[in-house]
């Protein structure tokens, strides 16, 4: 099923009835035949449509996950993935970060099939970076999606007041006020995101 919708600057959300609503497989491919659309699921089963980022957004999405991907290969420890890696999550929904890193030992209890689809898997680490259409409400409910799924550490980034906002496992949530880097914890572990092209105008 394809839908139409004129341009948009907030989420749209699709509130499917209980009997309407769609099993993973479905939910992949309705993803499959919209490919031009930025597609997530709550736990309720509602289907949330994302505006595009931006190109100030996108660059600093890329930013973040090109030096978590140098770090990974680096370590080999474990992959970082970017926007287009979606997972299902144990409370029914299905989230796509800005950036996730997973360890080797986690990515080897997904199958092959799996794998080339959306997951059911959670990623040890999350980043999401906030873009104009964001409201900061909204994010940080999504990281609280993020972290009762069991995600260890995540890191909510706003380029415009340039802050980050930390989530461990256990930990009060922190924010960082104009830091020039941050330092990964736990999964993490050796980490260092630099933030000054990220805090920078284009």
């Amino acid at each position: 099923m394809q839908i139409a919708l004129p341009e948009l600057d907030t989420p749209v959300t699709l509130r499917l009835g209980r009997r309407a609503q769609l099993s993973d497989d479905d939910y992949f491919a309705f993803c499959a035949a919209n490919p031009d659309l930025r597609l997530e699921r709550t736990s309720r089963g509602e289907i949330v449509i994302v505006p595009p980022a931006g190109m100030e957004s996108d660059y600093r999405c890329i930013e973040v996950g090109g030096e978590l991907r140098d770090w990974a290969k680096k370590t080999g420890r474990g992959k970082a993935f970017g926007s287009s890696a979606e997972f299902f999550l144990p409370d029914g929904s299905a989230l796509s970060p800005d950036a996730a890193w997973v360890s080797n030992e986690r990515l080897a209890s997904v199958s092959h099939t799996e794998r080339r689809r959306f997951p059911h898997l959670v990623p040890e680490f999350i980043a999401e970076v906030m873009s104009p259409s964001d409201r900061l409400p909204a994010a940080k409910r999504k990281m609280a999606v993020w972290m009762a799924n069991g995600v260890e550490l995540a890191w909510l980034l706003d380029g415009d007041k340039k802050c980050v906002h930390v989530y461990r496992q256990g930990c009060e949530t922190r924010i960082l006020v104009g830091p020039d880097s941050i330092t990964g914890e736990g999964p993490l572990e050796g980490f260092i995101l630099e933030l000054g092209s990220i805090w920078a105008d284009l």
